[in-house]
């Protein structure tokens, strides 16, 4: 059982999704930290059996079995990718951007490379939402037409770009892009490692940005590995 007495300081130390949980019901786990969770939640006007119930949930591990997307319908696998990955990277770009100019604010004369930091993450984001919309919009209509006129006998048309294969290309190129940023941004940080005067939301700041390149691996891995592979052998049976 999770103790309310204890202070919202103590939850954002203690479990790692509360400081997005609590950012998202707006409780102050930073300068006012040391309040006990009772106090934080009447403050925000929240039920603080709720806000436990949400805490508890976070520290369980997930339980559901990962599917098979080697053998997956295509249409399955872009939807897990649009739902899962694209909707995270959606709603984790503003809520990274904001809390580093908050960081950046307070800690940047002393910490410069942050501001360099600041400026890598505004490019991935910017990046990123152009490459969401391409596949959105472009490569994964694209799929999933090939394989509902394979699944019903029919002859594919012949897309604008030619062949799947330069979508991918593309989408491939700007994966590794977004990768190098990354991996700029981890040696920036030590590795996601806040500095002994960070404050709570500098740690939230490196924790997110630590989760954001987990689920962009994860991302890509399903891309790059799987769907676009599967892709390119879908569309040479279908011409």
């Amino acid at each position: 059982m999770l103790d309310a007495t204890k202070t919202v300081r103590e939850f954002a130390v203690e479990v790692p999704q509360a400081t997005r949980l609590f950012e998202k019901l707006g409780i102050d786990y930073c300068c006012g930290g040391g309040k006990s969770l009772n106090d934080a939640c009447t403050a925000a006007n929240l039920h603080v059996n709720d806000v436990l119930h949400e805490l508890d949930e976070a520290t369980g591990p997930a339980q559901q079995v990962p599917a098979d997307w080697r053998t997956a319908d295509l249409a399955d696998l872009i939807d897990h990718i649009v739902t899962k990955h694209h909707g995270y990277i959606k709603q984790e770009s503003p809520r990274l951007e904001s809390l580093l100019n908050k960081v950046v604010s307070k800690h940047g004369p002393k910490h410069p490379e942050l501001l360099e930091l600041q400026d890598l993450f505004a490019g991935v984001a910017a990046e990123l939402a152009s490459h969401l919309m391409k596949e959105e919009q472009i490569l994964f209509p694209y799929v999933i037409d090939c394989e509902r006129a394979l699944s019903d006998s029919e002859r594919l048309r012949p897309p604008m770009f030619g062949s799947v294969r330069n979508p991918i290309h593309m989408m491939e190129l700007e994966h590794d892009s977004a990768g190098d940023a990354l991996k700029q941004i981890r040696e920036l940080s030590d590795g996601f490692s806040a500095p002994a005067d960070a404050c709570m939301s500098f740690k939230a700041l490196y924790q997110g940005l630590q989760e954001f390149e987990a689920d962009l691996h994860q991302h890509i891995h399903l891309e790059n590995n799987i769907l676009f592979p599967r892709a390119i052998e879908l569309e040479s049976r279908g011409r």
